[in-house]
This record gives C-alpha cells, sequence and structure tokens, in this order.
C-alpha cells in the first residue's frame, strides 16, 4: 500500500515560493537560487490538478527559476551605470510586491472579522432633552432697552416704508426677489458705526431702501448687540435710541 501525502494548497507559484523561502529561513534579497529551483520542481511532480491553468502557471515560473539558474552560472553583465545585474532581481521584488498585498489582504480580513463583531445602539436621548434650547434674555441683552421699545421703532419704520409705496407702481405686479444677505448688512452697519460712531436707530433704519432691508438691518443690530460690537441707549421713554460703538475711545 503507496503511502499517501497531502500537499498544502498555494494560492499560486509566488506564494509557493514564499512559502519555501519563509520555510527555509532564507533571506529574501540573496536567495539560494539552486536550492529554491530543486525545492520548487520537487513539488510541483508531486501535485496533481486537472486544471491545465493552473498548473500552467506554476510551470512557467519552473521555467524563469530554471532561467535564473542558468544566468547564474553565467559571467555576470554589467548596466549602463557599472553595476552587476543580479538575474534574481525581478523575482525578489515581485516576492515583495506579494508578500506586502498578502499581509494586507489578512489585515482587511481580521478588520472584516471584528466589524462583524461591532453592534451599535440607536441614539436613545429623550424627546424633551433633544427639543431642550437654551433660553436666552433678551431684555438682558439689549440692558436698558427692552424689545417693546425696539419693537415700537420697528413699527414706526415699517409704517413709514408703507407710505413711501407708489399707488400706480406696485399695481404692476412684477416680484423682484431682494438678494439682501444678514452677513453683508453687518459688515454695512460696522462701516456705517466707524464713519459716525454715534448715531439714531431710528435714521439708520430709515435709510433703508425697503421693507425687506429694514427687517435684515433689524436682526443684524441685534446681533451686533449679542456680540459687544455696538451698545445702545434712551435717555427717556420716548426719546430716539442711540447706537454708539462699543470700541470707541
Amino acid at each position: 500500500m503507496g503511502l499517501s501525502v497531502r500537499l498544502t494548497v498555494f494560492e499560486g507559484p509566488l506564494d509557493l515560493l514564499l512559502y519555501l523561502i519563509e520555510k527555509n529561513k532564507i533571506d529574501i534579497y540573496d536567495i539560494p537560487i539552486v536550492v529554491i529551483t530543486e525545492q520548487y520542481l520537487d513539488y510541483i511532480r508531486k501535485m496533481r490538478t486537472e486544471d491545465m491553468n493552473v498548473m500552467s502557471e506554476f510551470l512557467v515560473m519552473a521555467a524563469t527559476l530554471l532561467d535564473i539558474k542558468c544566468r547564474m552560472l553565467l559571467p555576470k553583465t554589467v548596466n549602463d551605470e557599472g553595476e552587476e545585474e543580479d538575474p534574481r532581481a525581478e523575482l525578489v521584488q515581485k516576492l515583495l510586491e506579494y508578500k506586502m498585498y498578502k499581509y494586507m489582504a489578512f489585515e482587511l480580513r481580521d478588520k472584516q472579522v471584528d466589524a462583524a463583531k461591532s453592534w451599535y445602539k440607536k441614539p436613545m436621548l429623550p424627546k424633551e432633552v433633544a427639543d431642550y434650547q437654551y433660553p436666552i434674555d433678551y431684555e438682558e441683552l439689549a440692558g436698558d432697552v427692552t424689545l417693546a421699545k425696539l419693537h415700537e421703532i420697528f413699527k414706526a419704520v415699517m409704517r413709514r416704508q408703507e407710505e413711501k409705496i407708489d399707488p400706480i407702481r406696485s399695481q404692476f405686479g412684477k416680484i423682484e426677489k431682494d438678494e439682501i444677505n444678514l452677513e453683508e448688512k453687518q459688515v454695512y452697519i460696522e462701516e456705517y458705526v466707524k464713519n459716525h460712531r454715534r448715531f439714531s436707530f431710528r435714521n439708520l433704519l430709515e435709510k433703508q431702501g425697503s421693507k425687506m432691508e429694514v427687517i435684515v438691518t433689524f436682526m443684524a443690530v441685534l446681533e451686533m448687540m449679542k456680540q459687544g460690537i455696538i451698545s445702545i441707549e434712551q435717555e427717556d421713554t420716548f426719546a430716539d435710541i442711540i447706537i454708539t460703538s462699543s470700541f470707541a475711545a
């Protein structure tokens, strides 16, 4: 009864060569081509496969090893730079690349296995906590000037804007989009503050050309008060509100 030998299955000729190099503890940069070729040929003699495509790959590598073995016996050739060419250099480069890709595949496989063990819990934050908004005390923000006073000025300016409407042209029905940006309006007010230092809030609103500009200007003033860029004061209850720069000398 013959002895049954089971061979390790390799993914290709480079996989087999890498196995032989690691098995013999050989320096991959200094491969003893005679020893490796003999072990490689001994392995493919024991191979039993009906897939000629797979077998042909191993035979091509066997022919490559034999070619390198023959060139190692010949006098060494010198390249254009005056250095001796090593017939094993191309094979070594291929083995290094294959080794790198093989280990990268192992790393990705391990990550996939670890990822399959991860479980994520859906957020369980209560709705009342998720919907909570930090309260803003606008009266404290405005100081002595209450929002009610600002609102009265705003309504008065809006009434004046409505009085400016042309009774004839307003019936034309043409609607144009006001391209007004809050950040740009804030820059405009900052420049206005630099030039005037101290001015009337009412006059500032009256200089605006449309209802949308008044609204955006009003919002910009509130934002600049919040940021501490400007300050507001009012001597009496019905007196005009005066805006001054917080950084004025």
